[in-house]
């Protein structure tokens, strides 16, 4: 049973060539989302996840395409996210295809299963190389062949290239994974930090946000904007209020809206996958 499921009543699994599909699909979890391209109205969301202290392994994830509905059906546009906290920013002047393992191994350790690979960002411009599962990802090729995975960093940059020219100096960002999360700053139109850390409880979080602020000299007065496994009220966002004088949840946008059963979401925690269709 999927752990979130919202649908709108002019969902018709009989025009899925009128869809966009969108998914992010890891140990992690599954999600995907249905954008009607005839209306550009977002018209469904599912999304299953493994249980407490568990990952889904390939198998797990074979099933629960195969199964479902929907994920095996054609659709005009498909867009794959994969999740990873081991990536590598390289600028585009200095990219080399050819040595994109070993651009990425000066950062971090290519374990058995891993595959990496790349993405274009076009703000900043640069290739963002990382790793995925292997056997996830020749699943996914097997499902979906001809689709270039995206890393979730790629929307979560477009989210931001848009976003933050309507802000004063600073843009701040903090995105929450499962166990880990990314903090993106941009100052003057220009990034200044983007980093992955691993935490394992809430305190972690803090600890790192606020000792990169005192680091870049960042006022907490700076609106910090959050994306991802968090939600108003919760421990995170209030603790963090402490600290932070302005928090706020980022806000997908983009050329479509939204089913009015999505009134009640909080958009933030898939922000993700509502933006990658913004992405060439």
């Amino acid at each position: 049973m999927p752990s979130l499921e919202l649908f709108d009543e002019t969902l018709d699994i009989n025009s899925t060539e009128n869809y966009d599909l969108s998914a992010q699909i890891s140990r992690d979890g599954l999600s995907f989302c249905l954008l009607d391209t005839i209306r550009n109205k977002y018209v469904l969301i599912r999304s299953f996840e493994p249980e407490e202290n568990k990952y889904f392994n390939a198998e797990k994830l074979q099933e629960l395409i195969t199964q479902d509905d929907f994920l095996t059906r054609r659709y005009k546009k498909i867009s794959i996210i994969m999740p990873s906290r081991k990536c590598t920013m390289i600028p585009a002047p200095l990219y080399d295809p050819a040595k994109k393992d070993e651009l990425f191994s000066f950062n971090h350790i290519i374990e058995e299963d891993n595959k990496i690979i790349a993405n274009k960002l076009a703000d900043p411009d640069t290739f963002l190389v990382f790793a995925v599962s292997n056997s996830i990802l020749e699943l996914i090729n097997n499902f979906y062949p001809g689709i270039h995975p995206a890393h979730h960093i790629k929307p979560l940059f477009e989210h931001i290239s848009h976003s933050r020219k309507n802000t004063g100096r600073d843009y701040i960002h903090v995105h929450i994974e499962r166990d880990y999360f990314n903090l993106i700053i941009f100052n003057n139109n220009m990034l200044k930090f983007c980093n992955t850390f691993s935490y394992r409880n809430i305190s972690d979080i803090l600890y790192f946000v606020l000792n990169v602020f005192s680091k870049m000299e960042i006022k907490q007065e700076e609106t910090i904007y959050l994306s991802g496994l968090t939600e108003k009220y919760d421990d995170l966002s209030s603790n963090m209020s402490i600290y932070i004088r302005n928090v706020k949840f980022a806000v997908p946008s983009g050329n479509f809206t939204f089913s009015y059963v999505f009134d009640d979401m909080e958009l933030h925690r898939f922000l993700n996958l509502f933006t990658i269709v913004n992405c060439e």
